[in-house]
């Protein structure tokens, strides 16, 4: 069972979002080698990665533990690789959230190292309408004026976390401004952009998003 609750909606722009709104404390970031739809349990696609080496190029750790080898390996999500980018944390113990820009999960400031999970991705930088497209540069976020499908991972000021992914081809501004405009009923903080394009992929219950039936080899789960 799963422990999120999922919902569609569409924006005035016409993205259609696929939601899947939960607890901070019960999310699971995991290594994935198998395309995010076919996953029995309720997941969305994380961050970037290499699909010729399978190496995770964002990062993606648990209680200090990167989901693919060992703290400090290449491709085990210890790194956001070769940019400082967006990183959303949860802090268990402070019970907060925040988007930090780092390197590396070294970086990552946290009450207690054993105690949170961290997303690398994008800064969606929900709150500077006018500034979050040069800091999504400065991050080298891929495709930013195409239209692909995106996710996204969100969070409102009642510590509610979204999981959001759309399969309408869409800008990265679209998607932002579909988010915005449709959820967290007006409480969203802050949010990243997560992997794009044929990765942008759900499994919830009978809800399946393909993409484009790529291999992901980084998931968050539910």
């Amino acid at each position: 069972m799963s422990k999120a609750s999922y919902s569609k909606c569409t924006a005035s722009n016409g993205v259609v979002l696929h939601s899947l709104k939960t607890s901070p404390n019960d999310v699971q970031l995991r290594p994935c080698q198998t395309s995010v739809y076919t996953q029995q349990q309720t997941a969305i696609n994380g961050g970037f990665f290499d699909f010729r080496s399978g190496a995770i190029l964002s990062i993606s750790v648990q209680n200090d533990k990167p989901v693919k080898g060992s703290r400090g390996g290449y491709g085990s999500g210890w790194f956001n690789a070769k940019y400082a980018r967006g990183t959303l944390v949860w802090d268990a113990v402070a019970r907060r959230y925040s988007v930090q820009v780092v390197k590396s999960a070294d970086e990552l400031k946290v009450s207690d190292r054993s105690r949170y999970w961290a997303q690398g991705g994008i800064s969606m930088s929900l709150q500077d309408d006018g500034g979050w497209q040069q800091r999504a540069q400065v991050q080298n976020m891929p495709n930013m004026p195409g239209k692909v499908y995106r996710t996204g991972l969100v969070y409102g000021s009642g510590l509610s976390l979204w999981l959001v992914v759309t399969n309408t081809a869409c800008t990265a501004s679209e998607f932002r401004s579909a988010i915005k405009q449709k959820i967290g009923s007006g409480t969203l903080v802050e949010g990243i952009f997560l992997d794009g394009s044929g990765s942008s992929q759900m499994s919830c219950g009978t809800v399946k998003l393909r993409g484009d039936g790529r291999t992901v080899y980084s998931i968050i789960t539910v």
